[in-house]
């Protein structure tokens, strides 16, 4: 397999917005003033995750606000690729808008015949274009950038047609079923919800308890007194790991902490201060921090004890958004007084049928996707370099 090195310049068509550096220079952008309900997507950094764009989060503007820019227009199949500040992030822009417009953070490239723009998605994700990236754009400066004339200077490596064909479609196969299992989820943890909360609206049998009765609510240990020391260690959970997973900047902490606050797979974690959220772990054996608890219990089903949590999480985010002097968060006590209605052993039971196996399929799900990024990561360096026979990879 041959691989040819190119510049983007000589393969790819791109621009981005430009952001006026005073009321005289550059184009114009849009600003929160600009912002409408309905319209033209306006994307920012912040609304590319996991290689897409997730238009629920996204600002809009109107057809006027785009009609008085120059720049940054975005079509359908464009390749979105992060310059400044948060470097490196990419995106593919569908079909559900004809038009977006991008924030100056972002630049589209917009492929020539020659070249599969899945592919080039795939080959930014690359670990040697996002060093080249990175190097280039850090160079000289306090804050990453590379503007418009360096990045035509990026190089591409690419193979024929045939082979960027194949390399896109293994690896953008990993991504479909991925994204299947995430569609699977998002309806399961749906399901789940509503059955719970029409379940305990119509008990009749019960006893009245609470959080704390129900479940062992662990708090995580301040990990920056427990660092390895001649081992790797365990990677330390933070709510930034909670929500978005494990990275290079993870902190790591000793193997050998309390084995109530280590976590491992299908684990509930509540972060009760700071930005409260919950989660089921999927990445693997861990260290907890502070400020997060690890439930777990004896005598109540996973389901049970995550979704009457979950439905005090509400009411807990108040209770620390209230707390202006202090970071937010709720005290041990708040648990005491959370109300839990106990069902006859019967009820319990009977719901367990139905609840226990949608969850456990639930994390299934999770953990599979895990795996298959794991497997996506580690095909995309060794696709890019032609370590890897095409003809004998299946999916």
């Amino acid at each position: 397999m041959e691989f040819k090195e190119y510049t983007v310049e000589e393969l790819v068509e791109l621009k981005m917005l430009e952001k006026p550096m005073d009321g005289n220079h550059g184009g114009k952008h849009p600003t929160s003033k600009d912002y409408v309900k309905k319209g033209i997507p306006f994307i920012m950094v912040s609304d590319i995750n996991s290689g897409k764009i997730n238009y629920n989060t996204c600002k809009y503007i109107s057809k006027s606000t785009r009609d008085s820019l120059d720049k940054g227009f975005s079509k359908p199949n464009d390749v979105l690729l992060s310059h400044k500040a948060t470097i490196g992030l990419t995106a593919i822009v569908d079909t559900e808008f004809d038009e977006i417009v991008l924030t100056p953070q972002l630049t589209y490239y917009r492929v020539k015949d020659n070249i599969n723009n899945m592919y080039l998605k795939y080959y930014f994700d690359s670990s040697y274009f996002q060093n080249v990236l990175n190097s280039w754009a850090r160079s000289g400066s306090t804050r990453a950038y590379l503007g418009i004339t360096a990045q035509l200077k990026l190089p591409i490596l690419l193979p024929d047609m045939v082979t960027q064909n194949k390399i896109a479609k293994i690896l953008s196969d990993i991504d479909k079923k991925i994204e299947l299992n995430n569609q699977i989820n998002n309806n399961l943890y749906e399901i789940m919800r509503l059955k719970f909360n029409e379940w305990i609206e119509g008990l009749e049998d019960y006893e009245i308890s609470n959080l704390s009765s129900i479940a062992n609510y662990k708090n995580g240990l301040a990990m920056q007194k427990y660092r390895p020391e001649n081992e790797i260690g365990l990677p330390v959970i933070k709510i930034k790991e909670m929500n978005s997973g494990i990275s290079a900047e993870t902190e790591r902490c000793k193997s050998n902490i309390d084995p109530e606050v280590i976590i491992n797979n299908g684990d509930v974690l509540f972060a009760w201060s700071g930005t409260l959220c919950m989660t089921i772990w999927d990445s693997g054996k861990a260290g907890l921090n502070q400020h997060i608890f690890k439930v777990t219990s004896d005598k109540y089903p996973k389901w049970f004890y995550y979704f009457w949590t979950l439905k005090h999480l509400d009411k807990f985010i108040q209770i620390a958004a209230g707390k202006a002097t202090t970071m937010g968060h709720i005290k041990r006590g708040e648990l005491d007084t959370s109300e839990v209605l106990i069902p006859s052993s019967e009820e319990l039971n009977e719901m367990n049928q139905i609840m226990s196996p949608m969850l456990n399929k639930y994390i299934e799900n999770k953990l599979e996707n895990k795996n298959l990024e794991q497997l996506r990561d580690t095909l995309l360096p060794k696709l890019m370099n032609g370590e890897i026979d095409l003809d004998n990879i299946e999916i």
